[in-house]
């Protein structure tokens, strides 16, 4: 099974899941033959067979209803279609060995189809912000206009996010996709002295990480991964909600081009509503939520604790779904947007007197200091707000001021378009780290994380 065949619907279903235990299942015998437990033949024969194809779903179903334990129907069909290596199957296994490995194994899918998508947006975003490095907008703090940036001065902000998720992804890979399979309580008991080196060889079979206590209560890793996917999701959601705030009509600094069919309103006929970053936002919201329930899962009693492992196994799962379609998500939004210029070019001009006092403030204090200028300029801006006087004008009648400034000096000084500090720089900067970032992603992805084929 392959992340590109399924969705992030699809990959926990029931079918995948059975089939994800069988791999082990799979794995396990066929490690067992290599470190000696059992006949070569015997797993060559198990492994062949231990594919959903091979069995009478219909039969299976109804013993899995009966016993509620699905490992143990799996194990009764694998056996019984094994043939004389049946007597093998599941030897010295144990049902939360198998289930949660192969839950892991879809996981790990999950997250190259994740890694995919958001490379994807990655090297979207840094085309953007190299076109847009020049592109003067205003910026804004507490939601009204601050200072004049460059909209590639605000993609490069949500550039450097995604690469440090993408070093915490990375972080967490080897601790969250790492092999516990160590029996029933996680000592090795039933392997006649081999668990070590069965560990190792299942762990190399299937690419996972082997570790010193394969037990079946330490699941820090797990709960590791959900909040890494969590803060994922902090950022996704904070470029999707701050493009959905460009995107109101006052402001009209972004669209999505979703095409003339598309219907915004059932009885406003001049509504389109934006429609991708909505759902990128509502996926961000609920990924997020599942940080609390994955740290609550983290923290069974002795060695062995059923109730931390359903909460477990159930946050995983919804919690990789969602991460692969927030990525998703994320990688569509970003597609689909269109950049206004000219109107982030109109806004600026609402506070185009004022926005760059800083810069006046910052060439008077060389001259007279700097609370005395940003006291004088204040008192210019707020002459501005209340009588319309320029600011150029109200300072000029200091004649302290207009004995080391001009006219033409302030004027250039108050010039929005030449006060941009550094973003053009890191705009282009940031478009430099976005390639670089999702080359690796995409390289990672691909490699299925190492996955070894059985």
């Amino acid at each position: 099974m392959h992340a590109d065949r399924m969705t992030p619907q699809t990959l926990f279903s029931r079918n995948s899941l059975w089939q994800a235990w069988l791999d082990v299942e799979a794995a396990m015998a066929l490690s067992q033959a290599e470190v000696g437990l059992i006949p070569k033949w015997a797993a060559d024969e198990i492994a062949r067979k231990a594919r959903l194809e091979h069995f009478d779903m219909a039969m299976l179903e109804k013993s899995v209803a009966e016993t509620m334990a699905p490992i143990v129907s799996l194990v009764r069909a694998l056996s019984q279609v094994s043939g004389d290596a049946g007597r093998y199957v599941h030897w010295g296994g144990t049902t939360q060995n198998i289930m949660t490995t192969g839950r892991l194994l879809l996981v790990r899918q999950s997250h190259t189809g994740m890694l995919d998508n958001l490379s994807d947006a990655i090297e979207r975003l840094g085309t953007l912000a190299e076109e847009h490095a020049e592109t003067v907008m205003a910026g804004r703090t507490n939601r009204r206009q601050a200072l004049p940036i460059t909209f590639g001065f605000k993609v490069a902000g949500w550039i450097e996010e995604l690469a440090r998720q993408n070093d915490r992804f990375i972080a967490a890979e080897s601790r969250a996709f790492a092999l516990h399979f160590g029996g029933a309580i996680g000592a090795m008991h039933s392997f006649a002295g081999k668990g070590a080196q069965l560990n190792a060889a299942i762990a190399q079979r299937l690419g996972l990480a082997p570790v010193l206590v394969p037990d079946r209560v330490s699941l820090d890793g797990q709960a590791e991964y959900v909040t890494s996917l969590a803060l994922f999701a902090m950022a996704a959601g904070r470029i999707g909600s701050e493009l959905y705030r460009l995107m109101a009509d006052e402001t009209g600094e972004i669209s999505e081009n979703l095409g003339h069919a598309v219907i915004g309103s059932s009885t406003m006929p001049h509504k389109v509503n934006p429609k991708h970053v909505v759902g990128l936002i509502s996926s961000s919201a609920q990924l997020r939520s599942k940080a609390a329930p994955a740290l609550e899962a983290g923290m069974p009693s002795h060695e062995g604790d059923a109730v931390c492992n359903q909460l477990m196994s159930s946050t995983l799962e919804s919690a990789s779904a969602l991460g692969w379609e927030v990525a998703s998500r994320l990688s569509t939004t970003i597609a689909s947007i269109e950049i206004h210029a000219e109107r982030m070019s109109r806004n600026l001009q609402i506070n185009r007197s004022v926005i760059a006092t800083e810069n006046l403030m910052m060439s008077l204090a060389e001259k007279i200091g700097r609370t005395v200028a940003h006291d004088l300029v204040h008192e210019a801006v707020m002459d501005f707000n209340s009588h319309g006087t320029s600011i150029s004008d109200t300072l000029l009648r200091n004649s302290r001021i207009s004995q080391m400034m001009t006219r033409d000096d302030l004027e250039a000084s108050l010039d929005p378009s030449s006060y941009l500090g550094d973003s053009i720089v890191i705009a282009r900067k940031a478009a430099e780290l976005a390639a670089k970032t999702s080359t690796a992603m995409r390289s990672r992805a691909a490699s299925g994380l190492h996955q070894t084929a059985r």
